[in-house]
């Protein structure tokens, strides 16, 4: 069941090369949720606290919390009951991490907790002080793109792009894990990740890719 979302064929019938035409904004756009997040430590080394908009409501009953995100310590102020996701997207401002149906279910929202991925809106930001997250953002950066980033770019693995950074964050979380070499294997190990464009075909042609160039 959970294979037929990537068994079809990535239709393309335009009279412009696809491939010419995605090529030209692909790596923009992959590289654009791959761009690091400004440095947030003060002179001592210690975490600042994050800037906040100055229009911003006082949030309250808010407690303050640190988090390590792609290598840098952020001090953040956060309702309790504050996602991870929304925590990375509204107060960090990492908006690589996309909210699609924040109730686990698509995968867009995939972020690494001490390199295994999870999804960042099924879990609290308090509950993940100490441990290290790591973003689209921390993943590579647009000179320097991660393998599984070059590879989708290389083989159209996205279209609107919504979802990329998730099935990009999980991609690269199975390359650690328990995983046969078959193409139903990769599927099997992907079916947390929903692309509502049906990309699925390239998605699991750049996996292997990178798999086999490994």
């Amino acid at each position: 069941m959970n294979e037929s979302r990537f068994s079809g064929e990535n239709a393309s019938t335009s009279g412009l090369s696809r491939r010419s035409f995605i090529s030209r904004i692909g790596a923009a756009s992959v590289a654009a949720v791959a761009a690091p997040a400004l440095a947030s430590t003060n002179a001592e080394g210690k975490a600042a606290p994050t800037p906040q908009p100055a229009d911003a409501e006082p949030i309250e009953h808010a407690i303050s919390i640190t988090l390590m995100v792609n290598g840098e310590t952020r001090r953040i102020e956060v309702d309790p009951r504050t996602t991870l996701l929304d925590a990375l997207r509204e107060t960090l401002t990492l908006t690589g991490t996309k909210k699609g149906c924040d109730h686990g279910q698509c995968g867009a929202c995939t972020v690494h907790v001490d390199g295994q991925r999870i999804n960042s809106c099924l879990t609290l930001a308090v509950m993940q002080e100490g441990k290290s997250i790591t973003t689209i953002e921390g993943l590579g950066t647009p000179e320097n793109l991660h393998a599984m980033q070059a590879s989708f770019v290389e083989h159209d693995g996205y279209q609107c792009g919504y979802c990329t950074s998730g099935q990009i964050m999980s991609a690269v979380a199975l390359l650690k894990e328990p995983c046969g070499p078959a193409d139903a294997d990769v599927k099997e190990l992907m079916a947390g990740n929903i692309c509502r464009c049906g990309a699925y075909p390239n998605i699991v042609a750049a996996i292997q890719h990178v798999r086999q160039s490994a």
